[in-house]
């Protein structure tokens, strides 16, 4: 009897059917020479500190660091988890196979590794490795099963993961809720945690020590045209209002005008940080809220696997696109077909064939997220508008470049030189699937007097040479300080590891080293609204009180630098590619867990904590990543 084990009920289910084990039974289904099990997410855990002795159950300075000499897993407490394994287990023992139908990635991996290890499996395993969860993708990927060794380097990844969060948060969380919390409150540490609440809280000093200075811009209209003074904002009123003096009543005249044609490539394919970025500019939803939305996409077989970093498609994905245009051209919702009229001009050639959306050496276990092809039903308003971003993201990569003009005109009054730059959208290209997008792939330029530069708007026809009456004005405007995070900038900020990136191909290179994963992010946000290190104002995330001065307390960089985290991730991302050493990345930790120690334990201050976190009665010993 061959065995299978998915992540979920749900998931299980479908396999079964597809495979034809049609029976039910308690914990599992049987038919066609195979049982289907399932696990509930994480059955079995790292084991805590007083699973190795009694003596580390007691939260002191003298007990650290806590360094097991080999770690162990065991089941998690809870009666419907002991059940389920007890089945699984039953299983596993007397099985001729076992194929690990996980989730595939990381996490997925290691939770069943873990399970088949519990259970004491000692039959050939091979792994189901598929993207989607369509009953195409199912019998696919049962007809290319692999030997589980193939993925033996993304095991000893997430294990590795596992260890060096359990090392670091376990001993850094004691360390310092015993040293400076007085042993009252738990002053929880987590490897990426941390860094990530030491950037709000940068920020949140930054605008709290900002001191607004006032400028001034000179400005004149010109036909009816406001043209900006080149020379930028005046730092004094006196130097202002001398340069207004001089271009008073003196006429104004226009020494180039420059026409420059251009065009701009689609928008790239969703991975999750974009799509979660995107989400949260146009609708306020929050990370954690858009990945749990993306995953029931998947999970009901409409959109790909979510949980990614690549906006690329393999190669032997193209033949398919046609199939998956297809469906969404027979989506209908509210009764209309949203796509419809976007696909009809695609229709009767090959689509479209780029290298910014084909690229087999840009993908690694999976693909952007993309539409299946299957024709969604019974959605939800908030699933429909994510399906609906990467139904548009998708349709637009196979539409020619977006073609604009841009005319510069260049004036002068006296010695002072002034400029206004207006930009025309000549063809829309793929900006009729997705028309409330920025002509720039950046951030539009922000000129002296606040206004976009580029901005799209039509400029009278000027000729060089022409000249004639102006209204100049000075303006006194005030510094304004830098923005608060929200979760869109903070995902963005994680994912280059906390520099601010806007080049999308520059930002794709730097996602080596980021801070956590793309999958775990929204999760390391949601833990810091927990544990009441930072809050919402509207969109913004805020620094409170106990989170500013949690950071104000870590002296030790290792703890709270975003780069420093950022090179243990690309070190997790090289232990998966089968290039990096596993026993050098948590041999490097230990030392570092017993760095800070001794640091931490030599400092004679008197300094604590002295905001006590809502949530200090809390179980202790919890794991932090």
């Amino acid at each position: 009897m061959i065995v299978c084990i998915a992540e979920k009920p749900s998931v299980a289910r479908d396999i079964a059917r597809i495979i034809g084990a049609t029976t039910q039974r308690q914990g599992y289904m049987e038919g066609n020479g195979y049982q289907v099990t399932w696990t509930y997410g994480h059955l079995c855990e790292l084991k805590m500190p007083d699973d190795y002795t009694p003596m580390w159950k007691a939260w002191s300075l003298g007990s650290l660091p806590i360094i097991p000499q080999r770690f162990g897993i065991k089941l998690i407490e809870q009666d419907s988890i002991k059940k389920q394994f007890a089945v699984i287990q039953q299983l596993m023992q007397a099985a001729d196979g076992i194929v690990n139908c996980g989730d595939a990635g990381q996490e997925g991996e290691l939770i069943q590794r873990w399970v088949m290890q519990k259970a004491g499996a000692t039959c050939p395993v091979k792994r189901l490795w598929i993207s989607s969860m369509t009953d195409e993708a199912i019998r696919e990927g049962f007809a290319q099963l692999k030997d589980q060794s193939e993925y033996q380097p993304l095991y000893l990844a997430g294990l590795s993961r596992a260890i060096g969060d359990w090392l670091l948060g376990i001993n850094a969380t004691r360390l310092y809720t015993v040293k400076y919390g007085q042993n009252r409150q738990i002053l929880s540490i987590g490897r990426v945690q941390t860094p990530t609440l030491a950037m709000i809280v940068n920020r949140q000093k930054e605008i709290d020590n900002f001191k607004p200075e006032p400028y001034w811009v000179l400005a004149t209209i010109y036909r009816d045209t406001q043209f900006t003074a080149t020379s930028g904002k005046f730092t004094s009123k006196e130097e202002g209002e001398q340069a207004f003096q001089t271009i008073a009543d003196k006429p104004f005249t226009v020494t180039d005008v420059q026409k420059k044609n251009g065009t701009e490539a689609p928008k790239q394919l969703y991975d999750l940080t974009s799509l979660q970025v995107d989400l949260n500019r146009k609708y306020g939803y929050s990370a954690e809220m858009s990945l749990n939305l993306i995953q029931s996409l998947y999970e009901k077989k409409f959109t790909t696997y979510p949980r990614v970093d690549t906006q690329y498609l393999s190669d032997d994905i193209y033949p398919k696109c046609p199939q998956t245009m297809n469906g969404l051209f027979q989506t209908v919702f509210a009764g209309q077909r949203p796509y419809a009229d976007l696909i009809k001009p695609l229709g009767g050639k090959p689509l479209k064939k780029s290298k910014r959306v084909f690229d087999t050496s840009k993908v690694t276990d999976h693909h952007a997220i993309i539409p299946t092809g299957v024709p969604p039903h019974n959605l939800s308003d908030a699933e429909q508008r994510v399906f609906d971003m990467v139904a548009r993201r998708f349709i637009a990569v196979f539409y020619p470049d977006c073609k604009f003009a841009t005319t510069t005109v260049l004036g002068k009054v006296e010695d002072v030189e002034f400029k206004v730059t207006g930009k025309t959208i000549l063809d829309p290209g793929w900006r009729v699937v997705m028309p409330n997008t920025n002509t720039n792939q950046k951030e539009a330029d922000t000129n002296p007097d606040g206004t976009k530069q580029d901005e799209e708007k039509q400029l009278p026809l000027f000729v060089k040479g022409e000249s004639g009456p102006h209204q100049p004005t000075l303006t006194e405007k005030m510094t304004t300080p830098p923005k608060h995070y929200t979760e869109a900038s903070l995902l963005r900020a994680m994912e280059t590891a906390g520099k601010f990136v806007e080049d999308e191909e520059l930002r794709t290179a730097m996602k080596e080293n980021g801070i956590g994963r793309p999958s775990s992010r929204a999760g390391i946000i949601e833990t810091l609204f927990k544990r009441h290190y930072i809050r919402r104002e509207k969109k913004n995330l805020v620094a409170t009180p106990t989170g500013i001065e949690l950071i104000d307390i870590i002296h030790e960089d290792l703890l709270k630098s975003p780069e420093l985290t950022g090179i243990w991730e690309k070190r997790l991302r090289d232990i998966e590619r089968n290039g990096g050493s596993p026993e050098e990345f948590i041999n490097g930790l230990k030392e570092q867990v017993t760095q800070i120690v001794h640091q931490v334990l030599s400092d004679n201050s008197n300094r604590h904590v002295a905001a006590a976190p809502p949530e200090e009665k809390k179980k202790r010993g919890k794991n932090n990543k």
